[in-house]
């Protein structure tokens, strides 16, 4: 029995990946330097999986900024707008992930890697699109971890999965492309397997509703990719849900090694090995790649003990239900966390361990110490009184489904509130963070470490928001907002003041290049102490006589962007944060806040990733939602923000949601988001965003007067709003000053057009 893992995170244990990448894209490090350090992380990922009695370093799930642009480099499926413009490789990559703006070329789109927090960058397909190899760089890899004494397992994207997630421009069909892309695979495995035992391709892909036909090309892909993989094992990877539909397909593809995850789709283990074929191997994802608490050893024993009564020992292999990629590394470096709760914990590193155990356990060694000791734990965090509050289940219980609507309907409420708010046509707002810059964060962290008083800190944190202000002021904007100078992240802002949550000191995961976040863990049941927001809000408004809007993070996005607990329900804990969020949409009226935002920018993201199971997700997300929102009187304006999402199957459920005004990222795909709303009009009003937030570069004035004109195609202009695509905290104030200004004057020129 082998152990693996299907990915590592890349960033370090100290983040110093990202701190490698914005200290060269500053220009503060040469590139020779830069690609020092870069190798000296990757080896020292390697050593430190080795190091925990893992038998296969994986390879090839090393990023400097997306594994899907890493293979849209290395086939050459280089978009046209870059080609021919960059003699450095690594320029090229760093042009497609972030823009260019010295050369005016926007970045490639962003979005969700299926249901993670993770952005991929799309690949775009088109009818001059050539699958070409460009770069060694798997090979190099695999050869060095060889002469390092490791044993090297080599992972691929799959095509079938490359090729779904990819963009297709200009009514391009993108499976003409396949016939290549598999020669291009079979010529990258076939140099692989002379190097090593296993090679690894993920098909993620396969674990979502796919078409007959598509089936009959995953099988047939998969016969000529065999073909030329000999001399190794070639293992095909399916996580974050089980393969309904696609099973027999999957038992019956031409692969030696089959890995399955039995953390999302644990209900699929009999169908699997029932039928599972004699001359193939099996993965099992026994050790959850998503979360972060401890294995139970004892159950994942059981699952193994059920495995081996049908299938050979030498037959089995043991791994991550997914990549460790959306893991924290090391649980060893949390030094402030109570210990009680430390004790249910498992980062990446110690997910690691906790697979070695399971290896030899059933190699007969004597493991039963550290067995009782996991099962204690497990026991004491079932029992913990930090986790139980008899108060908030009771609350819960007594929601009654009158609390879940408005009084009226979007159509008398609009009328109120264009009258007391008394805004032009297509009002301009931002989507609530401004930048974070190095001054802001010294002071939050010196408030944290008692080197700031409470009054000391609250006057620095009431200057930057006067400055902001006054910032807004001169730009032009017609809503405003306070800037969050004194938010860390958007989640863990709010869970530092609510019950049931705890926080990290490093637990850091990645969600794209050099972004990091910090989840909070969610151990127990949610309530709001005290208000989080309303006095900086407050503030904020008191120094201006346009609207400001309060700023809150929705219930399903503080859900999806924590590490939640496994005891109960994602939606009872929905339910939970929803009541505690409730309580703050109150306070804030209360103090005359008549313009709410609340981000769902998770929203999309959260969905299950089988049709059959939407609705019942869609169901509880928007009822957690309108349970938020839904106690304010018609004057005030609810508004949320969704970002980076596919929204052509849930523009109905969106709708349901009855915000009074929703936002949406729109600018890198050119409003073709909007796209959804032609055949489903959608009822109120909507701000799609004009400008990526995401890319240093500024957009001009025209091209933002373009995709307006493209917005108000879709969109009638009472109901259109003028804004970023999302919140603004990592970008500098000149490159935001710039982009707000150019937006308000686009603004400002279509409001005439409109009006001749």
């Amino acid at each position: 029995m082998l152990t693996h893992v299907l990915g590592f995170p890349r960033i370090g244990a100290n983040r110093e990946l990202k701190r490698a990448l914005e200290s060269f894209w500053s220009g503060k490090t040469k590139a020779q330097t830069f690609n020092n350090r870069v190798h000296e992380i990757k080896i020292s990922n390697w050593k430190q999986v080795k190091s925990t009695g893992i038998d296969y370093t994986t390879v090839g799930d090393f990023s400097l900024y997306d594994q899907m642009l890493d293979h849209t480099q290395l086939f050459g499926a280089i978009p046209p707008r870059f080609q021919h413009k960059y003699e450095d490789p690594q320029e090229l990559y760093f042009a497609m992930a972030r823009g260019d703006a010295e050369k005016g070329i926007s970045a490639m789109e962003m979005t969700k890697w299926f249901d993670t927090n993770y952005h991929y960058i799309v690949p775009e397909f088109d009818a001059n699109t050539h699958f070409s190899k460009t770069n060694s760089k798997l090979l190099e890899d695999v050869r060095e971890a060889k002469k390092l004494g490791l044993n090297p397992k080599p992972v691929l994207i799959g095509p079938i999965t490359y090729l779904s997630l990819g963009k297709e421009i200009g009514g391009f069909n993108k499976w003409l492309l396949l016939p290549q892309l598999v020669e291009l695979y079979k010529e990258l495995v076939s140099e692989l397997a002379a190097e090593c035992e296993v090679i690894q391709i993920d098909e993620p892909i396969l674990v979502t509703d796919i078409s007959e036909e598509l089936r009959l090309t995953v099988s047939e892909t998969y016969k000529q990719i065999k073909s030329v993989c000999k001399e190794c094992k070639l293992l095909v990877a399916t996580y974050f849900e089980s393969l309904g539909d696609n099973l027999n397909t999957f038992l019956n593809l031409n692969a030696d090694i089959l890995h399955f995850d039995l953390i999302e789709g644990k209900g699929q283990l009999t169908n699997i090995i029932d039928s599972f074929p004699a001359d193939k191997s099996i993965s099992l994802g026994l050790v959850d790649g998503r979360n972060i608490w401890k294995t139970d050893l004892t159950e994942a024993l059981e699952t193994l003990t059920t495995v081996t009564e049908k299938i050979d020992l030498e037959r089995v292999y043991l791994s991550s239900s997914c990549s460790l990629l959306h893991s924290p590394v090391d649980l060893r470096n949390e030094t402030k966390l109570p210990s009680e709760i430390v004790n249910w914990l498992s980062f990446a590193v110690q997910k690691c361990q906790e697979l070695t155990v399971l290896k030899n356990a059933v190699k007969g060694e004597d493991v039963e110490q550290i067995r009782l000791k996991n099962s204690k734990a497990i026991a004491e965090r079932k029992a913990s009184k930090l986790v139980h509050d008899e108060t908030v289940q009771k609350r819960c219980r007594e929601v009654s489904a009158e609390m879940y609507e408005r009084t009226n309907s979007f159509s008398s409420r609009k009328l109120i509130q264009q009258s007391y708010f008394n805004l032009p046509e297509l009002p301009t707002t931002t989507i609530g963070s401004f930048p974070q810059t190095p001054k802001i964060r010294k002071t939050r962290r010196d408030f944290k470490a008692g080197i700031l008083s409470n009054s000391d800190y609250e006057l620095k944190i009431k200057n930057v928001i006067k400055d902001n202000i006054k910032i807004q002021h001169q730009i032009g904007l017609d809503v405003l907002v306070h800037g969050e100078p004194e938010r860390n992240d958007m989640v863990e802002y709010f869970g530092e003041m609510l019950k049931g949550f705890c926080f990290t000191e490093n637990g850091w995961v990645q969600s794209y290049g050099s972004r990091c976040v910090k989840p909070p863990i969610i151990y127990g049941d949610v309530s709001r102490p005290e208000p989080m927001t309303v006095k900086w809000t407050e503030y904020a408004a008191s120094l201006s006589h346009k609207p400001v809007k309060g700023m809150l993070t929705g219930p399903v996005t503080i859900l999806c962007w924590s590490f939640v607990r496994n005891d109960l329900p994602r939606s009872e804990v929905c339910k939970q944060l929803a009541l505690a969020v409730r309580d703050e949409v109150q306070d804030l009226e209360n103090a005359e806040i008549k313009m709410i935002q609340i981000d769902e920018a998770a929203f999309r993201e959260g969905m299950p990733l089988k049709e059959a199971d939407k609705n019942d997700y869609l169901q509880w997300a928007v009822d957690s939602f309108k349970l938020t929102s839904s106690s304010v009187k018609d004057d005030t304006q609810i508004h949320t923000h969704m970002c980076y999402s596919d929204f052509n199957s849930i523009s109905e459920w969106i709708a349901k949601m009855d915000a009074d005004v929703i936002s949406i990222e729109a600018s890198r795909s050119g409003m073709k988001l909007l796209d959804s709303f032609k055949e489903f009009p959608y009822p109120n009003e909507i701000g799609p965003g004009i400008y990526d937030i995401h890319s240093p570069r500024i957009p001009s004035v025209e091209e933002m007067v373009n995709l307006l004109k493209k917005g108000l195609e879709v969109i009638p202009q009472s109901e259109l709003w003028v804004n970023p695509d999302c919140g603004l905290k990592t970008r500098k104030w000149e490159e935001t000053k710039a982009s707000l200004q150019n937006m308000v004057k686009s603004a400002k020129i279509v409001r005439k057009i409109i009006t001749h």
